[in-house]
């Protein structure tokens, strides 16, 4: 036999299990959090770990939320989901008008929301920085990112 033709009946033989072994998503081949060992536990945790250590102040508010997440049906942590990593990926300046705006409809009930989104979706960019400087986003800190519901 040729090696061309070994090499073609080899390639034929293990295509199967290749296309099953693709086939398989990532998380398959990771345990269940019981199953994992105390060394990957560990480097899940860290992060948590470091920040709850290094912000005594904001461990209330850490708490809070993980009760909160509990909680919460799939759908709307979808959605928190969602907003967590569209906050991840503004810019500075796009985070600031989004606090202001936070901040500005903190109050109002959802009519008056919208009625206040088609008037900002109205405004020029000029119109929208005048507003902005008028109405500058509070200090960050508990006025960060919309709180999760």
């Amino acid at each position: 036999m040729t090696r061309i033709i070994r090499t073609t009946v080899l390639a034929l033989a293990l295509w199967p299990a290749l296309a099953f072994a693709q086939a398989q998503p990532a998380t398959a081949q990771l345990p269940e959090w019981d199953k994992l060992t105390p060394a990957q536990r560990d480097a899940l945790i860290a992060p948590l770990r470091e920040r709850w250590n290094s912000n005594p102040d904001e461990r209330p508010r850490m708490l809070e939320r993980a009760q909160r997440w509990k909680t919460m049906p799939h759908d709307q942590r979808d959605r928190a989901r969602h907003g967590m990593q569209r906050w991840e990926h503004m810019s500075p300046e796009k985070r600031d008008e989004a606090r202001a705006l936070f901040h500005a409809m903190r109050g109002m009930d959802e009519a008056q929301r919208k009625a206040f989104l088609a008037q900002w979706k109205q405004k020029t960019p000029q119109q929208r920085a005048e507003w902005l400087k008028a109405h500058p986003a509070p200090e960050r800190g508990r006025e960060g990112p919309p709180p999760m519901r």
